[in-house]
């Protein structure tokens, strides 16, 4: 059997190094960084988790007992699909107390508006929600949609997409870029306006996403965190407490 170990205790023994150096940084000069490429996952305060249909049934109360923090729940693909789990994480996220938001999965073969009317259609528009998340990779290998990615008209159509999340929902939306795309595609400046959650398994996110200031990050692909069988995505927020407990209120994140 299984066991899951505590949410927090990842990379325990590296911690120590990571909380000496969060520490060199509130003394107000710049943490020093290490042969990862920049503080370590632990360094930061806030963590959580991305889910989808693969986590199968999952038991928020013990998630959150956990000591997740937040959660980004797929809810949407392309125009016509909706995750087979979208609704009860949904509820059961919010019942258990587990600060939420979804994430919409861009299928680059439908138009840009159908794509958001299919979201705004599954994911309601409560308060106290996550702001939405856009997610863009690329699909190279898609049964189904075989088109080539421009970088000028790929930005045009998700600038749609994301200003029309942000006047539906009320918030500024998120982008969650994988490394591919954002060199492809959003590399330079693209986009900068908006919040961006990157995804970075080995390195700090400045190795991989060079000159971008990240909001969240997905640190690590195979973490087990007791109320979910298997593995999960874990996520980090780039800032303190305090800075989160503004973001859960509403304020939008520093770009």
């Amino acid at each position: 059997m299984r066991v899951a170990v505590p949410f927090m205790t990842f990379k325990r023994v590296l911690g120590i190094l990571a909380a000496a150096l969060s520490l060199a940084g509130c003394a107000g000069t710049p943490p020093p960084t290490t042969s990862f490429g920049g503080p370590l996952p632990d360094a930061f305060a806030i963590h959580g988790i991305d889910v989808s249909k693969y986590q199968g049934n999952i038991d928020w109360s013990a998630v959150r007992d956990s000591g997740v923090q937040f959660a980004w729940i797929k809810s949407t693909e392309g125009g016509d699909r909706v995750d087979d789990k979208f609704r009860q994480n949904w509820e059961n996220a919010r019942a258990a107390g587990v600060p939420r938001g979804a994430y919409h999965f861009v299928y680059w073969c439908r138009s840009p508006l159908e794509q958001m009317r299919w979201f705004e259609q599954n994911v309601p528009n409560e308060p106290g929600m996550l702001p939405p998340v856009l997610d863009v990779e690329l699909t190279p290998t898609s049964p189904t949609c075989k088109r080539t990615l421009y970088r000028e008209q790929t930005v045009r159509e998700m600038r749609i997409m994301l200003e029309e999340m942000e006047r539906f929902y009320g918030r500024k939306p998120v982008i969650y870029a994988t490394v591919d795309f954002y060199a492809g595609i959003l590399a330079g400046g693209a986009l900068n306006d908006f919040p961006i959650w990157v995804r970075s398994t080995k390195y700090h996110p400045s190795v991989r996403y060079p000159g971008r200031r990240w909001h969240f990050w997905q640190y690590q692909s195979d973490a087990h965190v007791a109320g979910i069988r298997g593995r999960v995505d874990r996520n980090a927020f780039f800032g303190s407490p305090g800075q989160f407990a503004d973001f859960l209120q509403g304020t939008d994140l520093p770009l």
